[in-house]
């Protein structure tokens, strides 16, 4: 931290021209695309991501994402406030000094490079806290970093636990803003400790369990079982937005089910170096327990297991849990109100759409959901209706730099990725001119 202070105050990057400051993330960008494939291979080290999924979100989102703040950088102008003839009124966009950053362990070089790349584009230093179960492909991005003509102090990455070097950050008197990707419950901690310290800015990316619903007068089911199986089952149900909960209309219900039950049972859990494979490991043992801990309380709660639901390939040493649907999942049911990180569906039946959008909204999360319909009109209502940060339409995912991704209620606040990132690593200043 003393680092990062020390190098934004002596402008070293802080006072950089725009020019300057693009050239080097542009190299950045160029570097990853270039190692892709060793990247890819020390995150799935970490964290059993399928390798065909982690080279596209891992690497593939990380060189994206550097190379679209290099660009925007220069095209982001002050403002002239519309003032009296002889008062010039200025608002300036200052680097808000020294960012901490703490990112979880399921992508963490696509959620790092949305936090590090814009924070870098507009002069801040960085320190960053990887997750301490998958920090090698972080630390490689700091010598990448190093390489390209960062200077030295603006990134600092430091590994450890989230209660010995997470906790210096949150408390540090040092760091002007905190961005956060995690559980709500560390979100919280995060936010006593701001209190408790300078009071810097935290944004928070939290937990989600959101609603996939699917309406019998969608386009084409076939398609919206495959997409929706995606939508859940990839990187084995360790993404933030999976959408976790299937809302289905009645009238479709059990045919639905009986489509993304085969779609489930046809995809290859296995090896996460394997190209063969679809689905890689679950994270850790710790988090296997957690997953297949649901499964009782799902069944003690009237849920019915359809498919899967217990850990697999155990012969092989990983961490792998076959993917899992449970139907008859009710609105109070502990699988609807709490998100699992793990790669398991809960179904739930509803008959019109104001039921249908009650459930939706129907927990205390608000990051993602997704509609399925041909009505365009419905599909406007329930955009509306919806409380999430994003809802897609006829698809799941895929959302890429140019929109926001953030969260409303307990999943969070701030938004990652697209302009309005930026925001977050800039102080407005005025300057009112007397001519």
């Amino acid at each position: 931290m003393r680092a990062a202070r020390a190098a934004f105050d002596d402008g070293r990057w802080s006072r950089a021209t725009p020019a300057a400051r693009k050239k080097v993330l542009y190299a950045i960008a160029d570097r990853i695309e270039a190692e892709a494939l060793d990247l890819a291979v020390l995150g799935v080290r970490d964290n059993g991501t399928e390798i065909n999924m982690a080279l596209k979100a891992e690497p593939g989102s990380a060189a994206g994402t550097f190379r679209y703040y290099a660009e925007a950088l220069d095209k982001l102008a002050g403002e002239i406030a519309p003032t009296a003839p002889d008062v010039l009124g200025l608002v300036h966009r200052a680097p808000v000094g020294v960012v901490g950053a703490i990112v979880p362990w399921n992508f963490p070089l696509m959620i790092g490079a949305w936090k590090l790349a814009p924070a870098l584009a507009m002069g801040n230093s960085v320190v960053l806290k990887p997750a301490e179960t998958a920090s090698l492909s972080l630390l490689r991005l700091a010598e990448i970093c190093a390489d390209c003509g960062l200077p030295d102090g603006v990134l600092n990455v430091v590994t450890g636990t989230g209660a010995e070097t997470g906790a210096a950050l949150a408390h540090s008197m040092g760091v002007d803003v905190l961005a956060f990707t995690g559980s709500g419950a560390t979100g919280r901690r995060l936010l006593e400790a701001s209190a408790a310290s300078n009071l810097k800015r935290l944004y928070l990316e939290l937990g989600g369990k959101s609603p996939n619903v699917v309406f019998a007068d969608a386009p084409d089911l076939v398609q919206a079982a495959k997409v929706s199986a995606k939508g859940i089952f990839r990187n084995s149900g360790q993404v933030c937005v999976a959408g976790s909960r299937l809302l289905v209309e009645a009238s479709v219900h059990d045919q639905f089910v009986e489509m993304l039950t085969a779609e489930a049972e046809a995809l290859r859990v296995g090896d996460p170096l394997d190209l063969g494979s679809d689905i890689g490991a679950v994270n850790s043992e710790d988090q296997l327990r957690r997953n297949l801990s649901f499964m009782d309380m799902a069944r003690a709660e009237g849920g019915r297991i359809v498919t899967g639901g217990t850990r697999i390939l155990q012969d092989t040493g990983g961490t792998y849990m076959s993917p899992t649907i449970v139907s008859g999942v009710t609105r109070d049911a502990t699988l609807f109100q709490r998100e699992v990180f793990g790669p398991v569906l809960a179904v739930t039946k509803f008959e019109s759409e104001a039921e249908a959008l009650s459930l939706a909204n129907g927990t205390d999360f608000g990051l993602a959901a997704g509609v399925w319909t041909a009505n365009l009109s419905r599909a406007h209502r329930m955009v509306a209706g919806i409380r999430a940060g994003v809802v897609h339409v006829n698809t799941y995912g895929g959302a890429d730099n140019t929109v926001p991704l953030g969260g409303v209620g307990q999943s969070g606040n701030g938004h990652d990725k697209s302009l309005h990132a930026l925001d977050k690593y800039v102080d407005l200043k005025t300057a009112w001119i007397q001519l």
